[in-house]
């Protein structure tokens, strides 16, 4: 009884709160009890203990059935902390209504998922992480490891979503005006609804306290703009919910490309970037100590990954170990190499590159290539195929089938990912499509000058549509 009243005077203490101001942080759970929410089809799966509500069990929906704004929300924040056990899924939905049984068809899901995307059994599971509107904008990084407390906080004004995790903003979206579903989830739409935490499964548990919410004026303006690519934003949302991962791993921070400018063009097309560091001879940083002062000085995103862009074939003589290791993921190019002749050649420079008899070049090409992939240890070759300007135009009638084999080959040996380049459009999709024939893993990436060319990954999402790739066949660091 005396729990059931300090449920009760928590909650007409905050109608007195509403009434005062809309603007006041308003609690939803009094960590007592499940007072003012509703489970469904499992709702032994829901518990209350030492203040947080708990999830564990077969799938279950725990739905906001209090007064507070009649349980149905428009433009409003909303603040909770959680923490995961190790695997746990879970999600918040939005503008969502209470049903019987199933994922909830109304409203929009924020993520809640931190592991990598195998279950505790290894078989394959997810790719969308912590931050993520489920499906429409994802992230594919998780900004937060399982076992630790994390503030989740949801904006939700006008047309537009965002969510912070510890205060950092990871995705938003602005709904179009006439958005584009897949068959799967008509209902993933704004309006107004109520709010509804998640129990995923029977091997999920995962915890919630201070669950708040800060109501908002219903006339507010959208916090952003949609895209005006519909059929762009289409196919974004079908990779998206085909837990196609949009990651770019080769992204760089110069020609006056900022970080936050790179993030939010990320958030825009729900894409997630690696920050790609230059190292090697000539090519910004040079030592371990070049390296380590860069780390010093850079504050790095949760959500990002950081890659290091070996440069030349001098860099594993460069750098230790132990800096190597700083970074997430390492790849090179077959770009910098010496020729037969003793010329070290950078391809993309024309005054430093001597072609000579181009099936030649070709050969010594190839070979360069299949020694590096088996002697450095990277996990992507980049630029993959790039061929000199004077020859460009020559690239199909160069790259063989032999050629293409020999490299393809190396590839599968020394389980390395071979990059589609967005920018420079390679390789071919007949490159392409030998090496998933061949079984090896693909990543996306850029490789841009600044930030005029970072462009929105158009050939590699062509790609990935045109050979039906799936989130199986697709690279990510550790």
């Amino acid at each position: 009884m005396f729990r059931q009243l300090c449920g009760l005077s928590l909650i007409f203490a905050s109608i007195s709160l509403f009434a005062e101001s809309k603007s006041s942080w308003i609690p939803l759970f009094d960590g007592q009890s499940l007072q003012g929410w509703r489970a469904a089809e499992h709702p032994d799966s829901w518990s209350v203990e030492q203040g947080m509500l708990v999830t564990h069990g077969p799938r279950s929906h725990l739905f906001y059935d209090g007064p507070i704004a009649a349980h149905d929300f428009r433009n409003f924040e909303l603040e909770l902390e959680v923490k995961t056990e190790a695997f746990s899924n879970s999600g918040v939905y939005i503008h969502t209504e209470y049903q019987e049984s199933g994922w909830p068809e109304k409203g929009y899901e924020c993520q809640i998922y931190n592991a990598r995307p195998e279950s505790r059994n290894g078989a394959y599971r997810e790719h969308k992480m912590t931050g993520s509107i489920y499906a429409i904008r994802n992230t594919w990084k998780s900004p937060v490891n399982d076992g630790e407390w994390f503030q989740y906080r949801i904006h939700v004004q006008g047309k537009s979503i965002r969510t912070y995790i510890n205060g950092e903003l990871i995705c938003e979206y602005t709904e179009p005006e006439d958005p584009y579903r897949p068959d799967s989830m008509p209902g993933r739409l704004l309006g107004s609804g109520t709010i509804a935490l998640q129990g995923h499964d029977p091997e999920s548990r995962v915890y919630f306290r201070n669950v708040r919410v800060r109501l908002l004026p219903d006339d507010l303006p959208s916090l952003g703009t949609a895209l005006e690519d519909a059929a762009f934003e289409r196919r974004l949302i079908d990779l998206a919910s085909a837990n196609i991962p949009l990651v770019d791993l080769h992204t760089h921070l110069k020609g006056g490309l900022t970080l936050e400018q790179a993030l939010s063009n990320a958030r825009r097309y729900g894409f997630t970037y690696g920050i790609a560091v230059n190292c090697g001879l000539q090519m910004g940083h040079e030592s371990d100590a070049e390296v380590i002062d860069y780390f010093d000085a850079f504050v790095s995103p949760p959500h990002t990954w950081h890659g290091m862009q070996a440069e030349g074939r001098e860099w594993v003589d460069l750098f230790s170990d132990d800096v190597i290791e700083r970074f997430d993921y390492v790849f090179t190019d077959s770009m910098t190499w010496t020729n037969d002749q003793g010329k070290r050649m950078r391809l993309w420079l024309p005054e430093e590159t001597e072609v000579g008899d181009p099936q030649s070049f070709m050969e010594q090409l190839v070979d360069r290539t299949v020694e590096l992939l088996a002697r450095e240890p990277i996990q992507i070759w980049v630029n993959a195929t790039y061929l000199p300007d004077s020859i460009a135009d020559r690239y199909d009638e160069l790259w063989t089938p032999e050629r293409m084999d020999r490299v393809i080959q190396a590839l599968v040996d020394h389980d390395i990912a071979l990059e589609i380049n967005a920018r420079r459009e390679i390789p071919s999709a007949t490159f392409l499509r030998r090496a998933k024939a061949a079984g090896v893993s693909f990543t996306l990436g850029t490789n841009n000058a600044g930030a005029d060319d970072l462009g929105h990954l158009e050939y590699a999402i062509k790609m990935i549509e045109l050979l039906g790739l799936k989130a199986s066949d697709m690279w990510l660091p550790e």
